[in-house]
C-alpha cells in the first residue's frame, strides 16, 4: 500500500512541476526580431568591384548583428577565416550612425564571393538602420577596401523591436 501512495505521489507532483513549467512558457517574454531580417544593396567599391550584397540581421534585446555576403564582390586573393577586420556602419532614420565590428569571415580562395560577418552592434527598440549613405569598411593585409550603397537597401530599412 505504501508503494502506491509513494507513486502516486510521486506522479502528482511531476504534473504540477509540468504544470508551472508550461504556465512560465506561455508567460515568457517574446524573443525580440528585427524586420525585415534580409535586405539587398547595391554596393561600389571601387577598384575592387561591386554589385548586389545581401544583409541579414539579427537581434537579441539591444545587441544585433549583421552578416554582409556578394556573390557580385570576390576575395581578391585567398583569405584564411577570421582574417577581415570589418566595419559596416548604417544609417539611423532619427540622424546618426550604428556600426557593427568584428573579424568573422569563412576562409575563401581567391575569386570567392565575399562574406563578412555576423558583424556585433548595439541597438534601441525601434531603431531603423539603412545601408544608404553608411559604409562596409573591410581591411586585408592592412589594406582597407571601403563599399557604398549606390541606392536605399530594398525591402526597406531594419527595424528593430
Amino acid at each position: 500500500m505504501n508503494r502506491m501512495r509513494g507513486k502516486r505521489i510521486g506522479a502528482g507532483a511531476a504534473l504540477v512541476a509540468g504544470a508551472l513549467a508550461a504556465t512560465g512558457l506561455a508567460f515568457a517574454p517574446a524573443a525580440l526580431a528585427v524586420t525585415p531580417e534580409t535586405a539587398t544593396i547595391n554596393a561600389d567599391c571601387g577598384s575592387f568591384g561591386g554589385g548586389e550584397a545581401t544583409l541579414t540581421a539579427t537581434q537579441n534585446g539591444t545587441a544585433a548583428t549583421v552578416t554582409v555576403n556578394s556573390s557580385a564582390i570576390t576575395a581578391p586573393i585567398a583569405l584564411g577565416e577570421d582574417s577581415i577586420s570589418s566595419t559596416l556602419t548604417l544609417v539611423k532614420a532619427g540622424g546618426g550612425t550604428v556600426a557593427f565590428t568584428g573579424t568573422e569571415n569563412p576562409a575563401m580562395a581567391a575569386g570567392d564571393p565575399v562574406q563578412v560577418g555576423p558583424l556585433s552592434g548595439t541597438v534601441a527598440s525601434g531603431d531603423s538602420l539603412e545601408a544608404f549613405g553608411g559604409s562596409l569598411q573591410m581591411t586585408v593585409f592592412g589594406i582597407t577596401i571601403t563599399c557604398t550603397a549606390t541606392g536605399p537597401q530594398s525591402p526597406g530599412p531594419f527595424v528593430f523591436d
